[in-house]
């Protein structure tokens, strides 16, 4: 069926994205998953085209656009050029709702135009060496001292833990109050206290820089907190959960496809007893399943991303979408993979570096065994 989700502005936006791509990131990308990090300089270049900050409002430097249709088109290109060392979605799709929602004028005024521009960088820190689904158990505390928090934690696989300029903090301000003791906090470059550890060794999304943040005693000024009052932060973190899952999704449905092309393509040409391996009633029966598949998943997708535009996307829908998309990215890649034989699992073939960026997809987010439960629990049961 004919995808009918984007009109002629976001098929233009799609073509500067792609041209950018082509041009600044794929030569380069092979020596950033030797490096373990992309170059600052490659965010301000994509911040010059406008890439970061839609919903930004213009007086701060972004377009003032709440459409999640340009977002869409960002993380379709950067999956489908192979390029998982950028963290463009973490920055637009999951820190943007915070830093334009939950900010006050002072807080708008100093982070937003950086946030659009590409020249502050930023990241989210939930995952704890203790806690990671459950973010009831996070055990970062952060203790009310005048004008300032006392900040102590650590944090853990921390996307863009490394060049982040702005990491808001999941922290717990009142010991006894469960979720409604949490409180969002940001933390910049330079506070005192305010360390980085290892840019962790992952399997996949090897250009992408991950890390462990470590928070000694940092006092973070209460003109940091996201929100007027201590206390909402785990509410904050609910409401914006869904619009991190249908980023996820979208690349999920997107890494797929890309996939699916290229393997149909080595099969039309790859010669096995004398013909294509893809004449093959295994080979078609394989694709054809993974095309039927992936296309359903696509028209859902792009469903909720009509249903955010309209404020309607429910914690479920999202839910749903991130978990059935993950894994059929995963399945569906890996199958991919046994087409292509031998070949297949060479890291120079686009779909073995596909299969070791996929695994993390069922897992960050909110693994697939919380999605089940998220949905499950809507029954009332």
């Amino acid at each position: 069926m004919q995808r009918d989700l984007f009109e002629e502005e976001h098929h233009l936006f799609r073509e500067t994205v792609r041209e950018f791509l082509a041009r600044e990131v794929v030569p380069h990308h092979p020596q950033w998953e030797k490096d373990g990090i992309v170059p600052r300089e490659v965010w301000k270049k994509a911040g010059e085209l406008g890439m970061f900050g839609f919903s930004v409002p213009e007086e701060y430097g972004g377009s003032g656009i709440t459409d999640f249709r340009y977002n869409a088109v960002v993380v379709e290109e950067v999956i489908r050029h192979g390029a998982s060392g950028l963290g463009f979605s973490l920055h637009n799709d999951i820190m943007a709702p915070y830093l334009v929602d939950l900010t006050d004028d002072g807080q708008k005024q100093r982070w937003l135009p950086g946030f659009a521009s590409g020249e502050l960088i930023t990241a989210i820190a939930m995952t704890e060496p203790g806690a990671g689904s459950d973010l009831q158990g996070v055990r970062t505390t952060a203790v009310r001292e005048g004008d300032h928090y006392v900040l102590n934690g650590q944090k853990t696989f921390i996307t863009n833990g490394i060049n982040a300029d702005l990491v808001v903090v999941v922290a717990r301000t009142d010991p006894d109050a469960g979720a409604r003791g949490i409180t969002l906090l940001v933390v910049e470059r330079g506070m005192e206290g305010f360390t980085r550890g290892r840019n962790l060794d992952k399997v996949g999304m090897k250009a992408q820089d991950t890390a462990e943040l470590f928070f000694s005693d940092v006092r973070v000024p209460v003109a940091n907190r996201l929100g007027p009052a201590e206390g909402e932060g785990f509410v904050q973190l609910m409401n914006n959960l869904p619009q991190e899952r249908l980023s996820i999704a979208v690349a999920a449905v997107a890494a797929a496809e890309a996939v699916l092309e290229q393997t149909v393509e080595y099969c039309r040409n790859r010669q096995a007893f004398g013909r294509s391996i893809g004449s093959f009633q295994n080979t078609r029966f394989v694709l054809a399943e993974i095309a039927t598949e992936t296309e359903i998943a696509r028209h859902y997708v792009d469903k909720c991303v009509r249903a955010l535009n309209a404020g309607q996307l429910t914690a479920v829908d999202a839910a749903k979408a991130k978990w059935w998309t993950t894994e059929l990215q995963t399945r569906a890649i890996d199958r991919c993979l046994q087409l292509h034989g031998g070949y297949g699992y060479m890291t120079e073939y686009p779909v073995a570096k596909a299969w070791l960026d996929s695994r993390v997809q069922t897992i960050y987010g909110g693994t697939t065994e919380i999605m089940k439960e998220i949905i499950g629990r809507s029954f009332g049961f």
